[in-house]
């Protein structure tokens, strides 16, 4: 990272991590990362920001400046001279990057002594929480153009550069064609694209003097604005003047076409396919944009629009209607010792244990039947019948015969013993695993609303100790 952020972290964090170490707690802990609701009412949640944290933990060091502030802000020398030395000496285990997730399972585990593991908290949940969100509303729009390449255009609107850039970056392994993000282009090789503003139409006497120079200047991207002035009237006719006189002087355009950023983009996108069209233009594109989502996005296909590709801003780079992801890092095991958190908010519960995720799949179609979580030393076989059953209406069974299904472990090692053990993947091959784990759900859970839940289920010993440690607690009461 080319910047220092070793203190991206909350107050609360360092004040435990002192007591900690004045209180010499050098045990193990392990903390499970993990959500309770799908954003956006989704079917499933598409997990990004791994990379980034990555990045934080391999330069996680307190430098003097950072050891000269935290003194001013009342911490003891002790305190300090363990950050001073501070190095990450635990485990890390995860999901792999682009992985479709659900809500409750464990997507990333810490195991390492508690100051370190408390210390992970905070930036972990702040990589995960803002990448994870905007790549899971970049699967759902991209869902909804059925196919149509769709542009993620949301620079100017996002919440600072970081959002601007990192969000782009999510935007994109969730299944966008590109990004008007250069920043992001370069530091992630990404496909960058835009066309022109309607500052520069009005910057030349006429528009189909702007037209013409736009297109001098990029003959293989020549995407000309055209409701400037009168989109039908004027811009869509003044583009075809200039497609035309392309096509005489024989130059041969990769891509050209309009783009409508205003007014009935159904009505209008369906005349200018017809007047395109009736020009002999029908390779022509048209592109879309002006406050789209995934529910304007699918009004417009039910209305039959005439859409080749979407750019799609504020509404994507900011998750405007659920602006929260809500992923929580909680204690499962301390010093060997399986913890949980009751609350009387059935949904806050916490799972116990050194867990891991089994994903369950139809040996024939496969398709995801099923997440389960069990504790890390049992043993599940394909080579058996597996009974699956809810944990909070048991009643609710579902039994896999052996041979119908196949196994996956999900979580792989990251760092072990502090080293670093895993090569991230470039943003191209992140978002080609999205599309194939996109590809492992049945249509019934990509559904835009009211989606199929899948099951998330707990092994039988992971169900009867975090029962065991319920009744415990009421005991201890």
């Amino acid at each position: 990272m080319s910047r220092d952020l070793s203190l991206l972290t909350d107050f609360y964090q360092l004040t435990m991590a002192q007591g900690y170490c004045k209180k010499g707690k050098t045990e193990k802990a392990i903390f499970d990362l993990f959500y309770r609701e799908n954003p956006c009412n989704n079917g499933y949640a598409v997990y990004a920001g791994l990379e980034q944290f990555v990045e934080f933990v391999q330069d996680l060091k307190f430098k003097e400046d950072d050891i000269q502030y935290l003194r001013s802000q009342g911490f003891n020398e002790t305190f300090l001279d363990y950050l001073r030395n501070f190095e990450f000496t635990g485990d890390i285990y995860s999901v792999p990057e682009g992985s479709v997730v659900f809500p409750n399972e464990p997507l990333l585990k810490v195991e390492a002594p508690i100051l370190q593991a408390q210390l992970l908290e905070t930036p972990l949940l702040n990589f995960i929480n803002h990448q994870a969100l905007i790549a899971t509303k970049a699967a759902r729009i991209t869902e909804a153009a059925q196919g149509k390449d769709v542009l993620e255009f949301g620079l100017r609107r996002a919440h600072g550069p970081d959002a601007g850039i990192y969000g782009a970056r999510a935007a994109v392994i969730g299944g966008c064609a590109g990004t008007s993000n250069v920043l992001t282009g370069k530091k992630f090789g990404v496909k960058v694209s835009g066309t022109h503003a309607h500052s520069w139409v009005m910057s030349f006497e006429s528009e189909l003097e702007a037209f013409r120079t736009y297109a001098d200047n990029f003959p293989n991207s020549a995407i000309l604005l055209v409701d400037t002035y009168d989109t039908l009237k004027s811009g869509v006719p003044n583009a075809i003047k200039v497609f035309k006189k392309m096509k005489e002087k024989g130059i041969e355009s990769d891509l050209f076409g309009i783009r409508l950023d205003s007014g009935d983009l159904a009505y209008l996108s369906k005349e200018a396919r017809k007047m395109l069209d009736q020009a002999g233009l029908e390779e022509a594109v048209i592109v879309a944009s002006n406050n789209l989502d995934e529910n304007i996005i699918t009004s417009l296909n039910l209305q039959g629009a005439q859409i080749d590709l979407y750019g799609v801003g504020t509404k994507l780079i900011t998750s405007y209607d659920c602006p929260a992801f809500g992923a929580v890092y909680k204690m499962s095991e301390y010093n060997g010792q399986p913890k949980i958190k009751l609350s009387d908010n059935i949904k806050k519960m916490t799972n116990p244990g050194n867990k891991k995720l089994l994903r369950i799949y139809d040996k024939d179609s496969g398709e995801i039947r099923a997440d389960l979580i069990s504790l890390q030393q049992e043993e599940i076989s394909e080579n058996q019948d597996l009974t699956l059953f809810d944990a909070r209406d048991t009643w609710k069974t579902t039994t896999l015969k052996k041979g119908n299904y196949r196994l996956r472990e999900m979580m792989k090692p990251i760092f072990k013993n502090g080293k670093l053990v895993y090569d991230s993947p470039s943003v191209a091959e992140i978002k080609e695993y999205v599309e194939q784990e996109k590809d492992s759900l049945g249509e019934e859970y990509k559904r835009l609303t009211n989606p199929h839940i899948m099951k998330v289920d707990l092994s039988d010993q992971l169900f009867n100790l975090k029962s065991k440690l319920i009744e415990k607690n009421k005991m201890d009461k």
